[in-house]
């Protein structure tokens, strides 16, 4: 009897070994990973670990961070807002418009950009909430109307100083204390990095601290169980899209400053990463689930990568190819090395 036991211990001793070190690897992998990185990249070029490349790193991500947690509030309801990149590229469009355009000020600008992101979320609570459409197929309809409308306001043009508008040079431009938002500086840190450190620190307050959160998390859960506790679940949804629309069209805002023009097709890229860095999200500190701080982690992750890889004179396609393993990998991290455990 006590060496069936003994031989049981033995042979359930590895089996606790690998389940500890799974549990490890699900809660600390991803942050092992980027730590990783820092120091890889630190060693082949020391230039990298340096302040100045820091706020580098840190704006890189700013509007990609900003986009990336209106993402995420859309999916604590369960949803999935497709339309996020689509929206940036509105309003960079729409702000550009208004002031070289129209001549009208950069406060007027603002203004016109937070209505088109709420605009976007509008049609996307009309399809998803009032609708009953699927939200990824909403939303991938919404994503291209506004890609389309975009298009057919600036006839596919980009948008600058100086350009021709009915036969006659626009009459506006960038006025210098829009411009400010993209470019200047707050105690020496940019103001896109400011803004996003404090929308980061406003959406993981709502998520966390906060019955509207708890509501939010308790829809994505289980959204019929939710409404039989008496939760407005319409409601909510509709106020996930609403925060991801306005959101977006902050993140729009911050990118037409920088790039000081409105260009076609500039918040495509923003998409695909700022899911990314919310997907990513799942896997910091074994959350597996959409969270603000699991989102910054995401972003800072992408924009560690993608710096230390252009240091290092990495093609831009191999750099496209890596971020696609990295987010395989925190995938797999969080789901089936949660099983595991």
């Amino acid at each position: 009897m006590t060496a069936t036991v003994r031989s049981r211990g033995r042979a359930d001793a590895p089996s606790r070994v690998s389940t500890l070190a799974a549990a490890v690897t699900y809660r600390y992998g991803l942050l092992a990973v980027l730590a990783v990185m820092l120091v890889l990249f630190s060693v082949a070029r020391p230039a990298f670990m340096t302040y100045a490349n820091a706020l580098v790193v840190l704006q890189s991500v700013s509007v990609v961070g900003i986009v990336a947690l209106g993402v995420t509030v859309s999916m604590t309801t369960g949803g999935f807002d497709l339309s996020a990149g689509a929206c940036v590229g509105a309003v960079v469009m729409v702000t550009a418009l208004t002031m070289v355009r129209f001549n009208l000020t950069g406060a007027t600008a603002i203004v016109a950009g937070l209505l088109t992101g709420l605009l976007v979320a509008g049609v996307n609570v009309l399809l998803t909430v009032v609708a009953k459409v699927p939200d990824l197929v909403a939303t991938l309809g919404t994503l291209f109307l506004f890609q389309g409308l975009a298009l057919i306001v600036t006839s596919g043009q980009s948008v600058a100083a100086g350009m021709t508008a009915d036969g006659a040079p626009a009459p506006g431009r960038y006025t210098e204390g829009f411009a400010w938002l993209g470019s200047g500086t707050i105690a020496s840190v940019p103001v896109p990095v400011v803004v996003f450190a404090l929308l980061a620190a406003a959406v993981y307050v709502l998520l966390n601290h906060t019955r509207w959160g708890r509501a939010l998390y308790a829809i994505g859960g289980n959204a019929e169980a939710a409404r039989l506790a008496g939760i407005r679940v319409a409601r909510y949804r509709a106020l996930a899209y609403a925060l991801s629309g306005t959101l977006a069209a902050v993140a729009g805002i911050l990118l037409s400053a920088r790039l000081g023009r409105g260009d076609v097709g500039a918040g495509d890229p923003y998409l695909l990463q700022s899911v990314a860095a919310a997907l990513i999200g799942f896997a910091v500190l074994g959350a597996n689930r959409p969270n603000a701080l699991g989102t910054v982690v995401g972003a800072l992750f992408i924009g560690v990568m993608i710096n230390g890889l252009t240091m290092l004179n990495a093609p831009y396609y191999a750099q496209t190819f890596v971020q696609g393993a990295l987010l395989v990998g925190a995938l797999v991290t969080s789901y089936t090395l949660r099983r595991l455990r």
